[in-house]
């Protein structure tokens, strides 16, 4: 049997070794690619690099620690501590007078240094998860009541063998709860202690709610008499999902309920500026597909080049979402969706349809300000009427502008939807997608629709 090791310290320290690995890798390519004869190639330099990356290298040691984290997350702690070193090692050539390097210079090793962190932060994330699949390197954890709170943390724990999670036993003073629960040890809270102190738990986490101040209490001493880790996981309400930032009222701790990461100004005027990058090249360059499509759908059917519609915008504002036409000219344009087989299409509005291609004048909504670039797919306001009134959340959608493509697209929820769970299914990801925003998911979402429109898409239609 494998049992634990306690070298979990030495992997941290391995990895941490890495990432300085990493950044004089870094700083080598970014020599290679600078021209000779630069300052930057002075072992001044070189050493200061390596003591500006020392506040990165701790501020960002959670990136080995933290076992539940995703792909996006890890990118963009990357570009975070990139952005922190360069912002120390230009103090430190200040402070100790070294001439300036230049801005090309620091651009090139800030961004060589961003993409090999992230590179190897994901690869080494993935070393450990195959690692800790083959049952090392893993934590062992007890699960304080079992409540909807406890099989909540149980499920998370165990969703992933690579998390390295390996839960030893359920705890409650209700015998009937204890019961129910299969497949696990569960036992009286009486003998938690014991039970820690004999398997060497590495982590408790505490899920019965805080009120009752006598077990809490002995609990955290168990905790802190075993070495273990103590994690207390507040019982919300079901209602109370999503994202919630620590606050006060006056003394009293309390937690302020985030919607969305967009809505901060910070993060608006990132979002913002992506979309200026995609939208302004493309719209410059629009003509060169643009005029192409136009004249073959004058000559596909009679009516204009582009379809204009009302749909649901921001904070449920009505706007006006540019298309190209694929349709026949009718009277049912507003309230019918498209359909595999729909007569109203034409020939080329279906290949235009099944590539996507109709939907590249929202570009221009983009450039206006009305949509982003990713975000909800815009529904027609009969649709938002309708659904509104079926769907749990479904004006949550429109927290954020609306996009050309979405979370809920590439994941396949997109075309017609026959039946209520398709669109409960699209909420669902477009909710997601508001309350996990980053700038890295915006990135993952633009690449995940182009190759899925290369590919093709058996809904697209």
């Amino acid at each position: 049997m494998k049992d634990r090791v306690r070298f979990g310290k030495y992997i941290r320290f391995a990895l941490t070794f890495g990432d300085f690995v990493v950044l004089n890798l870094a700083f080598l390519i970014s020599l290679w690619i600078l021209p000779a004869g630069t300052v930057f190639a002075s072992k001044w330099v070189w050493l200061i690099a390596n003591l500006a990356f020392i506040p990165s290298a701790m501020f960002f040691s959670g990136i080995h620690n933290d076992r539940i984290i995703y792909a996006d997350r890890v990118v963009l702690n990357a570009l975070q501590s990139s952005l922190l070193f360069l912002g120390v090692f230009l103090a430190l050539l200040y402070l100790f007078d070294i001439p300036e390097i230049g801005l090309l210079t620091t651009f090139v090793f800030g961004t060589t240094l961003f993409l090999f962190l992230a590179v190897w932060w994901l690869l080494s994330r993935r070393i450990l998860k195959r690692f800790r699949r083959m049952g090392f390197n893993f934590k062992r954890v007890v699960i304080i009541g079992t409540g909807p709170t406890g099989q909540m943390v149980a499920h998370e724990l165990a969703s992933d063998a690579g998390y390295g999670y390996r839960l030893m036993g359920l705890f409650d003073d209700d015998s009937k709860a204890l019961s129910k629960i299969q497949g696990e040890f569960t036992a009286p809270l009486s003998e938690v202690e014991d039970f820690v102190r004999l398997n060497k738990i590495d982590i408790i986490y505490y899920t019965i709610s805080g009120e009752n101040d006598e077990t809490i209490r002995r609990m955290m001493t168990v905790a802190d008499e075993a070495g273990a880790e103590f994690v207390y996981v507040p019982k919300f309400h079901p209602v109370l999902q999503g994202q919630f930032q620590p606050s006060s009222v006056g003394l009293m701790p309390s937690m302020t309920h985030i919607l969305s990461p967009l809505h901060s100004m910070p993060n608006k005027i990132v979002k913002r500026a992506l979309d200026l990058c995609v939208a302004v090249p493309f719209c410059i360059f629009s003509p060169v597909i643009f005029i192409p499509i136009a004249i073959a759908i004058k000559m596909s059917s009679p009516g204009p080049v582009f379809f204009k519609q009302k749909r649901t915008g921001i904070y449920g504002r009505d706007f006006v979402c540019y298309k190209f036409r694929t349709m026949r000219v009718n009277a049912q344009a507003d309230t019918l969706q498209a359909t595999a087989d729909d007569p109203r299409k034409t020939k080329l509005g279906d290949f235009l349809r099944r590539s996507s291609l109709d939907e590249l004048p929202q570009f221009f909504n983009v450039l206006i300000g009305n949509m982003s670039v990713v975000g909800p797919r815009p529904h027609m306001i009969s649709h938002t009427e309708e659904y509104s009134a079926l769907i749990d959340k479904y004006m949550v959608r429109h927290a954020v502008k609306p996009g050309i493509t979405g979370w809920a697209q590439v994941n396949g929820y997109r075309g017609a939807t026959k039946q209520l769970w398709q669109m409960e299914k699209r909420v669902e990801h477009d909710v997601w997608y508001i309350r996990n925003w980053n700038f890295f998911l915006d990135i993952k979402i633009i690449f995940l629709t182009m190759f899925n429109s290369v590919r093709g898409e058996k809904n697209a239609y």
